[in-house]
């Protein structure tokens, strides 16, 4: 099983480069778009759709598949990401990809509900991660986090991140514009 996505992203774009024509094959074009969205690198992810002949892009609907994956984390649509990852059946070594883009996509769904709620309601939270009720009190009852005696309010706690020895002033802009994009949503 690979883990290894840097280097594995640097080797694909090295194969299509050197690609004759400049045309890779499809396995190359569906693994580097996978991880792409796993870097959550969506411009790059983008830019290879657009360059991907369309020859290529029409007769491989794993290809599509992933796009599709693409464009829900483009439009911030947790939910619809979840409905898309689990729409196809990858085959490998692409499935490798997904899974990890899908455990990375809930993690970063957790932390940003621990980040950015006080109080949420568990069908939201289940929305956000694409679990199931049992799955996500588990994971809550993990991190610690407080639910309700109404067993439908969770009230999240922060994720323990090392305090920085500086932020500076663009980290903090980074931050603020990633949280005031979330909430536009």
């Amino acid at each position: 099983m690979i883990t290894n996505f840097d280097k594995l992203c640097s080797d694909l774009e090295k194969q299509e480069l050197e690609a004759p024509n400049g045309v890779a094959s499809p396995s190359t074009y569906a693994q580097l778009l996978a991880i792409y969205l796993y870097q959550n690198d969506l411009c790059n992810a983008k830019f290879l759709w657009k360059r991907i002949p369309q020859t290529i892009t029409s007769s491989n609907p794993e290809l599509t598949a992933i796009w599709a994956v693409g464009q829900k984390l483009w439009k911030k649509n947790l939910g619809a990401t979840y409905l898309a990852l689990a729409a196809y059946t990858w085959t490998e070594p692409v499935a490798n990809i997904i899974r990890a883009l899908e455990e990375k996509v809930r993690e970063r769904a957790f932390n940003l509900i621990g980040r950015s709620y006080s109080s949420i309601s568990l069908d939201t939270v289940v929305l956000m991660t694409g679990l199931s009720r049992e799955a996500v009190l588990q994971i809550c009852r993990e991190r610690k986090w407080e639910i309700q005696a109404d067993g439908i309010t969770i009230n999240p706690a922060p994720p323990i991140q090392p305090a920085p020895l500086h932020t500076s002033s663009e980290d903090q802009l980074f931050k603020l514009t990633e949280f005031v994009s979330f909430l536009e949503n």
